[in-house]
C-alpha cells in the first residue's frame, strides 16, 4: 500500500525512521475472543520546508485464524503544512506554536477500509516535553463496502487527536513517555447499524535500554505500550491491554 503527496520529495530537513514490536493478548471486537497478537510497525516522521510528513505501517498477525488481524496490514499517512514554515506566522495565544493544514489517509487491507482526514494541527509549546499537539479532522468514509467483502461503508465523522512526547532521567537512566489518544464520533453503517463513538488512547513507557548498555541514546527503547479503546472499532467491546514494547531507531 503506497501513499504519495505533493511535495514530499522534498529533502528532509531532519527525520526519524522507526521499528516497533509489539506483542500482548488483544481482542477481537466482533466474537470477543482474546487472541495474543504480534505488530511489526514501520513509523517515520520528517520535517520539510513546508512541514512535516508522517506515517505508519503495521502488520498485525494474531494466534487465531477467524478474520481478525490474520496477517493484515494497516497503515495511516499524514501531511501537515505549517503556517509558520511556509509564512512565517507567529502566534501569541497560551503556548501555542504553530497552526498547521493537515491531510490524513487511513487505509486497513483485509477489511479494504479508507478513510480521509482533512483537518487542523494546533502544535503547542509544553515545558518538558519534545512535542505535544491537538488534531482537528474530519473521518470521510471511502470503505469499499459490504458489496466487495470489505467493510461496511459508513456516514461521515470526526476525529480529535492529542499527541504527546516527554523524555526524563532517573539518575543515570532515561526514559520516554509518548503516546496519542483519539475520539472519532458515531456514526452509521450502509445497512443502518450504529457505529458507536470511541476513545483510542495507546500509551508507550519507555527505558532507553541502548543508553543503559553504554551505546548510543534514543536508539534502541524497551518498554511496554498500554491499548485502551472504549467502544473499539466502533463495538461495546472496551479494551484495557499492556503488551511488550521494543522501538530500534535506524
Amino acid at each position: 500500500m503506497i501513499f504519495s503527496f505533493p511535495c514530499v520529495t522534498y529533502a528532509a530537513k531532519w527525520s526519524k525512521t522507526q521499528i516497533h514490536l509489539n506483542r500482548g493478548e488483544l481482542i477481537n471486537p466482533f466474537n470477543k475472543q482474546e487472541s495474543i497478537t504480534d505488530i511489526i510497525s514501520l513509523q517515520h516522521v520528517s520535517g520539510h520546508n513546508f512541514g512535516e510528513v508522517f506515517f505508519f505501517i503495521d502488520h498485525l498477525d494474531d494466534d487465531h485464524t477467524d478474520g481478525f488481524n490474520d496477517s493484515d496490514i494497516y497503515s495511516e499517512a499524514y501531511i501537515t503544512f505549517s503556517t509558520q514554515a511556509l509564512f512565517n506566522a507567529s502566534y501569541d495565544f497560551w503556548r501555542l506554536k504553530d497552526v498547521g493544514l493537515v491531510m490524513g489517509i487511513n487505509a486497513g487491507d483485509d477489511p479494504k477500509v479508507m478513510k480521509y482526514l482533512p483537518g487542523i494541527k494546533l502544535s503547542w509549546d509544553i515545558p518538558g516535553f519534545n512535542f505535544f499537539t491537538t488534531t482537528f479532522t474530519g473521518y470521510f468514509d471511502d470503505n469499499a463496502g459490504l458489496a466487495k467483502h470489505g467493510a461496511p461503508q459508513t456516514n461521515n465523522s470526526f476525529m480529535f487527536d492529542l499527541a504527546w512526547g516527554y523524555p526524563y532521567q532517573l539518575g543515570s537512566q532515561k526514559f520516554y513517555f509518548t503516546g496519542h489518544a483519539e475520539y472519532i464520533g458515531s456514526r452509521r453503517d450502509e445497512i443502518g447499524r450504529y457505529v458507536n463513538d470511541w476513545i483510542l488512547a495507546q500509551m508507550a513507557f519507555q527505558w532507553d535500554l541502548g543508553n543503559a548498555l553504554g551505546h548510543k541514546s534514543d536508539t534502541l527503547m524497551l518498554g511496554i505500550e498500554w491499548q485502551i479503546w472504549r467502544n473499539k472499532l466502533g463495538t461495546s467491546v472496551n479494551e484495557s491491554s499492556p503488551q511488550l514494547h521494543v522501538v530500534w531507531t535506524f
